[in-house]
């Protein structure tokens, strides 16, 4: 008889942290592409606040991977997905990072002969960040749903749900 395995697993963390980054990220990107045509001082900051917040969480994220990379890199059949997610991953956190050093400088007032560079550039990388995060994402779902990335597969006959 088969046992159902333990749910908190090392190969679990990563997909219970992941979607907070996606979603933050994503939010906020959105409030910067829309704060470049209605000017309110309000979505400037809460994009900026998101930004540096899902960039936190983020790292957490690509930590997390990086555990269940140990677990699942032996289970799936085609491990060069499982590498161009994580490549890709890491573009996404350095590109999210590099947004984020820019919106804490310019917050502490620093470079401020530069204002209109470093909003251009924030939104510019925040606007790329996404594109990539939105295909680490494709590929991180390809893993899980064409190659059962971390996944219990149950029995034929589903006995491990029987008490």
């Amino acid at each position: 008889m088969n046992e159902l395995p333990e749910f908190w697993r090392t190969e679990i963390w990563h997909p219970l942290s992941v979607h907070f980054p996606l979603s933050i990220l994503l939010l906020g990107s959105f409030l910067i592409l829309i704060s470049a045509f209605v000017k309110k001082s309000f979505l400037v900051n809460m994009a900026k606040f998101l930004l540096v917040v899902g960039t936190f969480v983020l790292w957490l994220a690509i930590y997390t991977g990086n555990l269940a990379d140990s677990v699942v890199s032996r289970q799936i059949c085609d491990p060069t997905v499982l590498k161009t997610h994580e490549t890709n991953a890491y573009i996404v956190g350095w590109l999210f990072s590099i947004t984020s050093a820019i919106i804490i400088i310019e917050f502490f007032g620093f470079l401020k002969r530069i204002k209109l560079f470093l909003k251009i550039t924030v939104f510019a990388l925040s606007i790329i960040g996404s594109g990539f995060l939105i295909y680490t994402g494709h590929l991180g779902a390809t893993l899980v749903y064409q190659q059962a990335a971390g996944v219990h597969i149950p029995s034929a006959d589903c006995n491990e749900f029987i008490d």
